[in-house]
């Protein structure tokens, strides 16, 4: 499985890298720290033409170039990419926040703790969960 992570804050990005690497998943993270950059990767354009299209987004919502909610409106209107699963992962808790996630299509919507071990613990459980549970639909 393929998984773009967008993600400007350094530390979460390593901290969902370990995750991944922690429990031996066989899952390829890529990440980005931008909105511009996330869109490139999705349509394989430039320095990500030779990557697969990810099989599921994690996506922050307050990016740099590119806000989340631009990436998430971009992703579920482009034909070829607007089945691909898109979860919000970010700080924010703001009600509205969320029913715009929602009303963008994000098939859902998780706020970052900011605890160490509940981090890891939240996006192991988003790999189990889209890996073994969820039939992916095909590229």
């Amino acid at each position: 499985m393929d998984i773009l992570l967008v993600e400007d804050n350094p530390g979460d990005a390593r901290l969902a890298s370990e995750a991944f690497k922690e429990g031996g998943s066989q899952t390829r993270l890529h990440v980005v720290a931008d909105g511009i950059e996330a869109m490139a990767f999705m349509r394989g354009e430039g320095r990500y033409a030779d990557l697969p299209r990810p099989d599921l987004v994690l996506l922050d919502l307050n990016l740099p170039r590119k806000d989340g909610r631009e990436v998430l409106a971009e992703i579920k209107q482009d034909i070829k990419l607007k089945r691909t699963p898109v979860i919000v992962l970010t700080t924010s808790q703001a009600e509205s926040d969320v029913m715009h996630g929602y009303e963008l299509h994000a098939n859902c919507y998780i706020v970052k703790p900011v605890d160490f071990d509940r981090f890891i613990e939240v996006v192991k459980g988003i790999e189990s969960f889209w890996r073994n549970m969820v039939r992916l639909p095909p590229h």
